[in-house]
């Protein structure tokens, strides 16, 4: 199965990292950019070039350019058919459709940057027309880096990314926080670093193999008036919930910005 890359920036990367460990696929990458491509080459023995070749409808083209270089970057393509995976923000299926010549069979993805080691999970959207042959080669590329949801409605994409998409940010500014306050504690920063990433760790797969509610694992640990309750009473008092949720918000709110300021029309 050919499978073609426009763009071969990290989120591609991670991509071909997965589908050449799994085997299976013959894979190009195009990139103006002679580093990434001799990287690409050398890494993951890929073939990479400068410039997209003509396609065939058996083809996949995997959209992986900025989202402001895309209308730009798709000018003159000739997909003949050809399945489109899209993994640009803020770029509907409206919009990429125009710039490729009204064409029509394209899946968005929503990819997140734990894809890099196996363990992302990426939101996808297919339209009706799209069969359930596409999604099944669509899901089988994604799955190569992690687990993958479906959404019914493209509108998911946008709240999709302010959940998964930039959750990793938002795992590692408190990982950061809470790594600070360790050292304030007197701490190491190696010591701060291994306490902060361990506990996380081990908090996660608690939760993973457990099954419990979030809520339920955070009162097990918590005790009336005792250290952890100090420390959550401080968390509520500053409503650090509403905190995140406004975040989460915000960002949905700017995915879908982008989107407006994006589309051709």
């Amino acid at each position: 199965m050919n499978v073609y890359f426009l763009g071969g920036g990290n989120m591609a990367t991670a991509i071909v990292a997965g589908m050449t460990q799994q085997g299976g696929y013959e894979i190009e990458v195009i990139d103006r950019n002679q580093n990434k491509r001799q990287y690409l080459s050398e890494r993951y023995q890929v073939r990479t070039s400068t410039k997209l070749t003509e396609l065939a409808a058996t083809d996949i083209l995997v959209l992986a350019v900025k989202p402001q270089d895309m209308q730009q970057a798709t000018t003159g393509i000739r997909l003949n058919g050809a399945l489109v995976l899209s993994i640009a923000a803020g770029l509907t299926i409206s919009t990429l459709s125009q710039f490729l010549g009204n064409h029509q069979r394209i899946i968005r993805i929503m990819p997140n940057t734990p894809c890099q080691i196996g363990q992302g999970i990426s939101g996808m959207y297919a339209p009706a027309g799209i069969s359930k042959a596409d999604k099944t080669i669509a899901e089988n590329i994604m799955r190569t880096t992690g687990e993958v949801v479906w959404l019914e409605e493209e509108s998911g994409i946008n709240r999709i990314a302010g959940i998964s998409g930039s959750g990793p940010a938002y795992v590692f500014y408190f990982l950061n926080a809470l790594q600070q306050a360790a050292i304030q504690q007197g701490f190491s920063p190696e010591e701060a670093h291994r306490l902060t990433l361990d506990t996380f760790k081990g908090a996660v797969n608690l939760a993973e193999q457990s099954g419990t509610e979030f809520a339920q694992l955070q009162k097990n640990v918590t005790s009336k008036g005792g250290t952890t309750f100090a420390a959550t009473s401080v968390f509520d008092r500053h409503q650090l919930t509403q905190v995140v949720i406004d975040g989460v918000a915000a960002s949905v709110a700017r995915a879908e910005e982008m989107q407006q300021q994006l589309a051709p029309f």
